[in-house]
């Protein structure tokens, strides 16, 4: 009797687990045909933005059409009129027209007629005929931004005989640093290209015309760099300029700061000239001036990756950049290999550029490795950060915007805290941390984070996760806000690493739709979506958001402890907010198990996580 009734027992459960199996599927089906729903919606509003714009297109270039032929028509008309003026005017000066007039007006005065007919015979000058002028069409306005006449124009490359085409990386148009300052800018293009992005610059000015184009938008400052062509070259080497010497003066009168950046060549070649400017600067370390060493600028150097891809090869620097590419080229070359096999001497300038733009170095193609080397190249100094030290150095305000940091973290499990605050104290640059949790966790939160401005709130019973984050977003004050799981597992780079995101792309939400995931109870470690890495999503998740305050509290959190970040982020795809995936690295999410993610992500081992994610 007792097998039966354990054998029944038994087949009771092995109903209710595969009952839940079965709803699980179902809840998981629902999920996905809501989501096919979506994206099926998303689709057709995309197909129907994209008719109504190409009709507006095609209405717009009408209308231009329209607009040109009236102008030929006028301008066709205003020819016709100035031949009939010219045929009348030429008729009146005609000897025979001349001699009838003088015969009338003095047919009744012997005098007169005389000395009509006299001044009639003399040769008068015919009026030049009119000619035809070509219509000027209407210009496009001039795209003032930085970067929007500074594209790729070399779409081909060439390896051993084999012809290779590649979609351009697009140099992004803005936004500036620092859109309160004006610079005029003297420099060859890969230093043009660093600077563009920092101030509103004014460049193309010659000795011969800069009286003429600078008055247009007065610049603050004058920056010069040791450039080795163009018309300023000879102006700045040897003996200084007329042109050098005029453009110093005009600055002197207004009160524009004036900057000698040497960064090549021999500086004897320009000491001279540098003597004139009232600051110097020198990227040769032997060189006893100010340092300004080059810095990488995330608008362009950055791991956003080619729409093609990388190519399966590793390619010297000769293979990468050879020597007819214009700097906009480079920047594709950049992201083009799986590595880049570098020689000793290579300028360390040149390495952290191919470094930040997420390309290995060496012989292999090393994820961790490329990884590494864009946070050591960032670390070096980016161009905002050069900026800022000549701006400190000639008396400007370097003033721009700050990525400052709240963090918001909920603790409802109290046997999670002292976890949750270590992962909170191993991070940099965090401002403010918000603890919703139980009273100890206060001042248990002010001996792990002496540094940090600490809140504390104590939740009430009821209160859901979702409810949690809205309380403490209410008292942020940073410029971002992340969200911290206290399960999870966090690097001590994980904040940096996020942060940097925002540095070069246009979303208002940062996270991870590529992570690592550790189940306890299998111990599987697992990475979930790696072709998620660097590009716009349509979800990331909750545990890695990371996004500006003012988008967050318009967006805010639903009441709910499990899917509020489910709920976020389908209210970011309603309302057209950008989601921005980063690296895959940094971040662990802990589970005891997870059915869902064993189904949707691939196995890496049996065994920790954190050597794989934690670099």
């Amino acid at each position: 009797m007792s097998t039966e009734l354990e054998s029944t027992r038994r087949a009771l459960r092995d109903a209710v687990a595969q009952a839940e199996r079965a709803a699980e599927l179902a809840r998981l089906l629902d999920a996905a045909q809501a989501k096919l729903a979506g994206a099926e919606q998303a689709a057709e509003e995309v197909r129907m933005l994209a008719e109504r714009l190409s009709e507006i297109e095609a209405r717009l270039a009408a209308e231009q059409a329209a607009a040109d032929r009236l102008r030929k028509e006028l301008a066709e008309q205003r020819f016709q009129a100035e031949v009939a003026n010219w045929k009348l005017s030429s008729i009146k000066v005609a000897r025979w027209n001349r001699l009838g007039d003088a015969i009338k007006s003095g047919k009744n005065n012997p005098v007169r007629l005389a000395r009509g007919l006299k001044g009639a015979a003399k040769p008068v000058k015919r009026p030049t005929a009119p000619k035809r002028r070509p219509v000027a069409i209407a210009a496009k306005p001039k795209d003032e931004r930085p970067g929007a006449a500074y594209q790729a124009t070399a779409t081909t490359r060439t390896l051993n005989g084999a012809s290779f085409k590649l979609k351009p990386f697009r140099v992004p148009t803005g936004p500036n640093t620092r859109p309160h300052l004006t610079a005029a800018v003297v420099a060859d293009p890969h230093a043009e290209a660093l600077l563009r992005y920092e101030w509103r610059q004014t460049t193309g000015f010659t000795p011969r015309d800069f009286a003429r184009i600078l008055p247009l938008e007065v610049p603050h400052l004058l920056v010069v760099e040791s450039v080795t062509q163009g018309p300023w070259a000879e102006e700045i080497t040897g003996e200084p300029g007329e042109g050098l010497k005029a453009l110093l003066a005009w600055c002197a009168e207004r009160g524009i700061r004036t900057v000698f950046w040497h960064t090549k060549g021999d500086v004897s070649a320009y000491a001279k000239a540098a003597e004139l400017f009232e600051h110097r600067f020198t990227a040769d370390l032997s060189v006893a001036w100010p340092r300004l060493q080059f810095g990488v600028q995330p608008r362009v150097h950055n791991p956003l990756p080619l729409a093609g891809g990388r190519i399966d090869r590793v390619l010297t620097l000769d293979q990468l950049l050879p020597g007819h590419l214009a700097y906009p080229d480079v920047l594709t070359s950049y992201r083009w290999p799986a590595a880049a096999d570098c020689p000793p001497g290579t300028p360390q300038w040149r390495l952290a550029e191919i470094a930040a733009c997420g390309t290995p170095i060496g012989t292999e193609a090393d994820s961790r490795r490329a990884h590494v080397a864009l946070r050591r190249a960032y670390q070096m100094g980016t161009m905002s950060e050069r900026v800022d030290e000549m701006l400190d150095a000639i008396g400007l305000p370097s003033a721009r915007a700050t990525l400052t940091t709240s963090v918001l973290l909920p603790i409802i499990d109290p046997y999670l805290m002292e976890h949750a605050l270590a992962q909170v104290a191993k991070q940099s640059g965090v401002d403010q941390v918000i603890v919703i949790g139980p009273p100890e966790a206060e001042l248990r939160a002010r001996d792990v984070l002496p540094d940090v401005e600490v809140v504390h709130r104590r939740p009430h019973p009821a209160m859901t996760e979702g409810a949690m984050l809205n309380a403490g977003l209410d008292l942020c004050e940073s410029d971002l806000v992340a969200v911290m799981d206290p399960r999870d597992v966090y690097g001590s780079h994980y904040l940096t690493d996020l942060k940097r995101a925002f540095l070069f792309t246009t979303a208002d939400i940062v996270g991870k739709a590529a992570y690592y995931a550790h189940l306890r109870k299998p111990q599987a470690t697992l990475l979930k979506q790696p072709d998620a890495e660097y590009a716009y999503v349509p979800e990331i998740a909750g545990a890695t958001l990371l996004a500006r305050r003012n988008t967050l509290r318009e967006l805010r959190f639903a009441d709910l402890t499990e899917g509020w970040d489910e709920v976020l982020m389908r209210q970011c795809r309603t309302d057209g907010i950008k989601v921005f995936s980063a690296d895959r690295f940094g971040y662990v999410r802990v589970r005891d198990e997870d059915r869902w993610l064993l189904g949707a992500a691939q196995l890496v081992e049996y065994g920790s996580a954190e050597p794989h994610a934690l670099i």
